[in-house]
């Protein structure tokens, strides 16, 4: 028999050997499996993400219509670049009242100027304003030639050409381009605004001054300041400048030139300039008679009309600057309708 002590054992590097290379091959397919789990999940999640989104799918408004009946195609302009009057505003800056303390209301521009305010120059040109005061200083020379005349009923004339002086000068003293008379536009629209005042009746001492202030407006015409100080102790006011039925009667006498430039077109063609210089005045005194403290200014219906006047005057005026006759007369026919209503409900 052999003897057990000398049997040779197994070799237990081989069983370990064995063991390493199953528990590798165990560990592979491990890794393997959850690899494969891992794609199938992901690609999963993307099923059911694209699926939600699917479901969930946002449901919008159709487009609206490209193209309009033609009432409502009329509403609007063709070009707004081209029918809108004045500089284009900048909204990064805050738009600053009238004294009104309610705007410049629709039509007109209420963007602040350089200097704050209104734009007048939307309204009036320059040259406007000037010939204004140079027409009216040939009026007021015959007004004070007589003291006689002028007593005898020269005195509404003077009463009115002086207002008027100083509505012009009034506008220039805030106007938001240089202009000339700007240095001395406050002075003279005080001095002015005051015999205004005064010659509501004919006397000495109106004629007196009268007389002193046509000799300040030569001097103004020849480029040099007057002598005279205004001295104002309250704050400034529209309704101090000129009088209503002053105003009103400056309105008469541009419903007439502008009637007249508009009854044929022959007419309107030798009378454009006229008719611009007049439109312009009208413009003027709408924005005006809706300042404080004139009577109805705070009035929203009085207002209204005022604004429709102002508005139907500055459209008169571009449309004389196209030389369209048919705008032109249909502007005035808005401007006498606003006029009209306005007589209806109020009177001067």
């Amino acid at each position: 028999m052999e003897n057990p002590r000398k049997r040779k054992s197994r070799p237990t590097t081989a069983t370990f050997s064995v063991g390493r290379q199953w528990l590798a091959a165990v560990s592979l397919i491990v890794v393997v499996v959850g690899w494969i789990g891992g794609l199938m999940f992901t690609a999963g999640l993307a099923v059911a993400r694209d699926g939600g989104s699917a479901a969930k799918e946002i449901r919008r408004a159709k487009a609206p219509a490209t193209s309009w009946d033609k009432n409502t195609a009329n509403t609007f302009y063709d070009d707004a670049f081209v029918d809108l009057v004045g500089v284009r505003p900048d909204f990064a800056v805050a738009l600053v009242k009238t004294d009104s303390g309610k705007g410049a209301g629709p039509g007109a521009s209420a963007e602040p100027s350089a200097a704050g305010g209104f734009q007048w120059s939307t309204l009036v040109s320059e040259e406007t304003l000037t010939d204004e005061v140079k027409d009216t200083k040939t009026t007021l020379d015959e007004v004070v030639t007589s003291q006689s005349a002028f007593k005898g009923g020269g005195y509404d004339k003077a009463r009115e050409g002086f207002s008027v002086v100083a509505l012009a000068f009034g506008v220039i003293a805030v106007y938001d381009k240089d202009i000339r008379w700007r240095k001395n536009a406050e002075t003279a629209r005080d001095l002015f605004a005051r015999v205004g005042s005064n010659c509501k009746v004919g006397t000495d001492q109106s004629f007196a001054e009268s007389k002193i202030r046509v000799a300040d407006l030569e001097t103004l015409l020849e480029g040099n300041a007057p002598d005279a100080k205004a001295d104002r102790e309250d704050d400034f006011r529209w309704s101090q400048v000129a009088g209503r039925p002053a105003l009103m009667s400056r309105l008469e006498v541009a419903d007439g030139i502008l009637g007249a430039a508009i009854a044929s077109k022959g007419d309107f063609d030798k009378a454009v300039e006229r008719l611009m210089h007049d439109a312009e005045i009208v413009a003027v005194i709408g924005e005006v008679i809706r300042q404080p403290d004139y009577e109805y200014h705070d009035d929203d219906t009085y207002r209204g009309y005022a604004a429709s006047m102002r508005d139907a005057a500055v459209r008169m005026r571009d449309a004389a600057r196209k030389k369209d006759y048919d705008a032109a007369r249909s502007a005035l026919g808005e401007l006498k309708k606003s006029c009209d209503s306005c007589h209806g409900d109020y009177r001067s």
